[in-house]
């Protein structure tokens, strides 16, 4: 190769050693001399638009064009005009021709960034460029040519936009002739602290300041939070301290004011990482915590029946432990400690009501009797209101028909 990998990240100012992140670029390098189609993948903020122009400064095409197109930015009724031109009178507002990127770009190279957000009559435009390089204007019939290496580049999964058919297939498989794929800064956690230092140097001449440092503590908790933002995200939260932090050394408590607590990543400050198994650990953890939770709600509920049958201080002293754990916040999930969790059969009970399952024979002499009677007068006013039918005096009285029957053979009414 005539430039070697280190001198082409100085050239373009590329910083890190991550593997992931060197085999990208050998990969560019390795197709730059052919004209063959380049598809980079990659999170948004990883800098896929370094390869496209790796490849085109390495390719005999260098001393041509380079137009770079964001397709998301482009409103779907310009599209077409912007990237294949237009006639003069061709749709209001089209005072004169014009031309398109593709002409433009003839002999040299276009780079489409978030090819994904095409609108499908323009795939179909483009799909004819790479297959046979000719394009006609909007509003001519006139067939133009064009020779025009394409680079694409996405961060969405084509294949699933393709399965949904907001993608077409064939223009998936066309475009993605060799495919690049830039790693997520989360998995290049060696590199997160060079690249803080090249953005804090660079903030501190910018704006005249001295330069931002991260004390060890510090330094460990931004190589292991997840960055969902990527490189693009490193940076702003690197010129964020850089302009408004006075110390110009932060330890770990500082760090973390400027670090989001929404992110849809969660941060991992033990140094654990990210791995594709953690929102499912999550997952594991909230349905254990869900699953305690009723097991709780239950035990409450036969509390609340005994408080009532029983003297209440006796109650909360032959079940201190229970009342304890579930008023206490110890069992509440830790999202720092992920756990596997087999939930347990959880027997349930029939919600309580205050006329259900109480065991009437356990009342002393000096307790009261006045809930019995109210019980059998709701129970007869019950009946005669719906004229015996045990169904409706059940649902009137918010208890179960199976209850209903019982209390009447048990009060004999």
């Amino acid at each position: 190769m005539a430039e070697t990998l280190q001198g082409i990240k100085q050239r373009f100012g590329i910083i890190g050693n991550d593997s992931g992140l060197n085999r990208a670029i050998e990969r560019a390098m390795q197709v730059a001399p052919t004209d063959i189609s380049v598809l980079v993948t990659g999170e948004s903020g990883v800098g896929k638009e370094f390869i496209p122009k790796i490849i085109h400064a390495l390719s005999k095409r260098k001393h041509n064009n380079y137009i770079a197109v964001n397709c998301g930015a482009i409103p779907e009724g310009t599209i077409d005009s912007e990237l294949f031109g237009h006639e003069k009178g061709s749709f209001t507002g089209a005072t004169g021709t014009r031309k398109g990127y593709f002409e433009v770009a003839d002999g040299g190279t276009i780079f489409l960034d978030e090819v994904g957000e095409l609108p499908m009559h323009t795939q179909v435009r483009l799909l004819r460029v790479l297959e046979s390089g000719e394009f006609m204007k909007v509003g001519s019939s006139e067939v133009q040519k064009t020779d025009v290496r394409i680079i694409a580049a996405t961060n969405v999964n084509v294949l699933d936009a393709v399965s949904k058919r907001k993608f077409r297939e064939d223009l998936y498989y066309r475009l993605n002739t060799v495919e690049i794929s830039l790693p997520p800064l989360r998995n290049r956690k060696s590199d997160i602290s060079l690249l803080f230092r090249k953005f804090a140097n660079d903030f501190a001449e910018k704006y005249n300041r001295p330069i931002v440092r991260l004390t060890p503590e510090a330094e460990r908790i931004v190589e292991n939070y997840a960055w969902p933002g990527n490189i693009r995200q490193l940076r702003n939260f690197t010129e964020e301290i850089s302009v408004v932090e006075t110390d110009r050394e932060l330890n770990a408590i500082e760090i973390q004011k400027f670090l989001p607590t929404h992110s849809i990543i969660p941060v991992h400050p033990t140094g654990t990482g990210f791995s594709g198994n953690d929102f499912s650990n999550e997952r594991e953890i909230l349905y254990k915590f869900l699953f305690d939770m009723k097991k709780d709600l239950n035990d409450l509920r036969l509390l609340t029946m005994e408080l009532i049958s029983k003297g209440s201080s006796q109650v909360v002293a032959e079940n201190a432990e229970l009342v304890n754990r579930i008023f206490s916040t110890e069992h509440l999930p830790q999202t720092d400690s992920l756990l596997k969790y087999e939930p347990e059969e959880i027997k349930t009970t029939e919600p309580y009501t205050d006329i259900e399952d109480y065991d009437y024979e356990d009342i002393n002499d000096n307790e009261s009797l006045s809930l019995q009677d109210n019980e059998m007068e709701l129970i007869e006013k019950a009946l005669e209101k719906h004229q015996g039918k045990r169904k409706d005096a059940a649902k009137d009285l918010g208890i179960s028909e199976r209850t209903l029957y019982r209390k009447i053979k048990q009060y004999e009414l």
